[in-house]
């Protein structure tokens, strides 16, 4: 447990420093989305490019882990949709609530934290779960999302809210990163040095700045939110993202083992603490500009990235020995 506290301590504080710094004032509010700008389209995709270009093609995309992620967001998107909507949340405000569920913070946090604590080969599932969810998870809730007008009617055809929600996934430049990264790797060529000097600086100026702006930008989505929400409309979906979510995973994953899927410990151990993750923030800003209830948004992502903080480093000292058995 200490080593697992000695990696995750430093983690968790930038994003309490980030915090810190826009709530008093140290880090102006209108900042907050340059930061965050630099992060998703400069220093975040120069990191995953790094990470994509350094391993074989089937490290970051593994069929039998991918499956078992898919089938484990779909299960917690579906779950939580169902429940909230018993809740009376209308359709909106629960497709939110099961994208905060089922995509936690892998990008900004979860790339980053996983490869300190388990070697640079963890990069490659993880990167596989960040696909999935910019991909599939973000499209398939931001559709459910503008299926009904704000009158409770169907909006149009289920297939074009689809559409118009993979176009903007598309639009993310982090899959695109990845996926040239790889391209660079298959080709055996190298970057000019100075290219991949810059590439290298951007790179790592990904992790510590990454989670000083999750602080900053839960601390602003909480300036934004424009209602009170009651615990017990937050804290069941932080609770689904952090326990429900690994546990499905972990599940699911042994029961694919069972079928005889080549799916080793590390793998699993992998996607499991990347599910154990809290839910991604910039889900936050995505609620406000589509016009959700941002107030429970706000506060089911900083309650989970608050509790995540025991949550995760128990779950982590749990399995780490599994896929790390000299350790």
């Amino acid at each position: 447990m200490p080593s697992i506290l000695a990696v995750t301590i430093p983690f968790f504080a930038l994003v309490l420093c980030g915090w810190l710094a826009a709530r008093q004032r140290v880090l102006p509010e209108s900042a907050i989305p340059g930061l965050n700008a630099f992060v998703l389209f400069f220093a975040l995709p120069c990191m995953l490019f790094r990470f994509g270009a350094s391993m074989p093609f089937s490290q970051l995309i593994d069929p039998v882990l991918i499956g078992v992620y898919v089938v484990c967001a779909l299960l917690v998107v579906g779950l939580t949709v169902a429940l909230t909507l018993r809740g009376g949340i209308d359709l909106k405000n629960a497709a939110f609530g099961a994208l905060v569920a089922a995509f936690p913070n892998t990008g900004f946090m979860g790339v980053p934290l996983l490869a300190t604590l388990l070697g640079e080969r963890a990069a490659g599932p993880v990167i596989g779960t960040v696909l999935v969810d910019l991909l599939l998870t973000s499209s398939l809730c931001l559709a459910l999302a503008q299926s009904r007008r704000h009158d409770g009617q169907p909006h149009g055809h289920a297939g074009t809210s689809l559409r118009r929600a993979l176009r903007g996934a598309v639009g993310n430049p982090l899959p695109w990163a990845i996926g040239l990264g790889a391209l660079l790797a298959a080709s055996g060529l190298e970057l000019p040095a100075p290219v991949a000097q810059i590439v290298k600086m951007l790179g790592d100026a990904a992790t510590p700045v990454a989670l000083f702006t999750i602080g900053a930008v839960l601390w602003r989505a909480g300036q934004h939110a424009h209602t009170r929400t009651p615990v017990g409309r937050f804290l069941p979906v932080a609770l689904v993202k952090l326990l429900l979510h690994p546990l499905l995973v972990l599940g699911t994953g042994l029961a694919a083992r069972g079928l005889g899927l080549p799916l080793s410990d590390f793998g699993l151990v992998v996607l499991a603490l990347a599910a154990a993750l809290p839910s991604a923030s910039n889900v936050s800003l995505l609620a406000e500009r589509y016009r959700a209830d941002n107030g429970r948004i706000a506060r089911i992502i900083l309650a989970s990235t608050v509790l995540a903080f025991g949550s995760f480093s128990l779950l982590a000292a749990w399995l780490i020995p599994h896929a790390l058995p000299g350790r």
